[in-house]
């Protein structure tokens, strides 16, 4: 197990987050006065419907505006919150605003500027304290009280720009795409079931094709150095393809005991989930901080599966991210096995852009588990995997 991540690293993440959420919150203060905007041209271009077909373009224009501005906040959410299906864009459109939609308008009016009122509020208050207030009495104890407030204030506006970001994402999500009602659930379970079952194809044709250009080749070479071997009368020419059949048999059985690590690899089976995932950071080429607290171990599937996801996961930023170091947590509260598998990488990575998201999206769907990233370019690049399980 390697040690924590230095304090210098967690001050740059703390910075690079903090500048990401607030140009979130800039955007998202834009959004909400777009939405109050488009909330008041509604009835008022609902009003020219009657007059026909000229009084309906203002009135259809206007739906357009309101359908693209809540794609738009869908999108954002996904990318804040990941798990953002490309598919739901399209719901609605053509349909006239849904009622969530309207809804939303109403709120994001208010709640998409009053954060950054707030903040500027407590960036005011933070100025008013370090520049401007000045105690009546100089004293080692003013002094201290306004340090104090200075550092709590400022510590305040801090924390409160990740979750206020976080916070409108939620409910933007909460709102425009609502509960999972019984539709929404079978329309998950039946992608779900899909992804579960192209995996499992395509994991099977792995292993056939491993097979065949594998150990299936080399046995066939074996048979056939065996074979001509029994037919020489040179003890030379004998004991030669003898010691070849010999080595091609030995790369045969390494092939083998590769393909049977890549189906369940031992380490997993001896060691448990957390021993599994330090042996897999140990092979990482870049230093990994491992943080792992699990008290029992899941059933073997899910074990194999968050495993997997957890080395597919380093192998990913190794590879892709630019990252000079990488760090995994694994917990489990309130029977939910919950890994995050971070980098302090470029950042960018998205679900749908080629970076093996997707297939630890779907590795994950199969025990109705989620996968959340959070990845703003520059960095730093956290994904998320919860699975609903009970430890033995």
């Amino acid at each position: 197990m390697r040690g924590r991540r230095p304090a210098s690293g967690g001050l740059r993440m703390s910075v690079r987050n903090g500048v990401a959420g607030l140009g979130a919150l800039g955007v998202n203060a834009v959004t909400g006065l777009a939405a109050l905007a488009l909330l008041c041209l509604v009835p008022v271009s609902g009003v020219l419907v009657p007059l026909g077909r000229i009084g309906r373009a203002p009135f259809g224009f206007v739906l357009v505006l309101v359908h693209r501005l809540a794609a738009f906040q869908r999108r954002w959410a996904g990318g804040v919150l990941g798990g953002y299906d490309a598919q739901r864009q399209g719901q609605g459109q053509g349909q006239g605003p849904a009622w969530r939609e309207l809804v939303w308008l109403a709120v994001h009016g208010v709640t998409g500027p009053a954060p950054v009122a707030a903040l500027a509020a407590m960036l005011a208050a933070l100025e008013y304290v370090f520049f401007r207030l000045k105690p009546a009495e100089t004293s080692v104890l003013n002094t201290f009280a306004l340090s104090l407030s200075t550092v709590a204030i400022a510590a305040l506006v801090v924390a409160a720009v990740t979750r206020l970001r976080t916070g409108q994402a939620r409910l933007a999500r909460a709102l425009l795409d609502g509960g999972q009602g019984p539709d929404a659930r079978i329309r998950q379970l039946t992608a779900s079931r899909a992804a579960v079952a192209d995996a499992h194809a395509a994991e099977v044709r792995r292993i056939e094709r491993d097979l065949h250009d594998g150990a299936q080749a080399k046995l066939i070479a074996v048979r056939m150095h065996l074979g001509l071997a029994g037919g020489s009368r040179d003890p030379d020419e004998l004991a030669r393809m003898i010691d070849e059949a010999r080595e091609l048999a030995g790369q045969a059985l390494t092939d083998l005991r590769d393909l049977v690590r890549g189906i369940h690899p031992p380490v997993l089976a001896d060691r448990g989930l957390s021993g599994a995932i330090e042996a897999s950071a140990l092979s990482c080429p870049m230093p990994v901080d491992v943080d792992l607290d699990l008290p029992g171990r899941p059933q073997p599937p899910v074990e194999s599966a968050v495993y997997f996801a957890a080395a597919e996961a380093l192998t990913n930023a190794a590879r892709h991210s630019g990252a000079s170091r990488a760090w995994i947590r694994l917990r489990h509260t309130g029977g939910v096995l919950r890994l995050t598998v971070g980098d302090d990488g470029r950042g960018g990575v998205r679900p749908a852009g080629g970076t093996g998201v997707r297939g630890i999206e779907d590795r994950l769907s199969a025990f109705d588990g989620a996968l959340t990233v959070s990845s703003p370019p520059g960095g730093p690049t956290e994904l998320t995997m919860e699975v609903p399980c009970a430890l033995s």
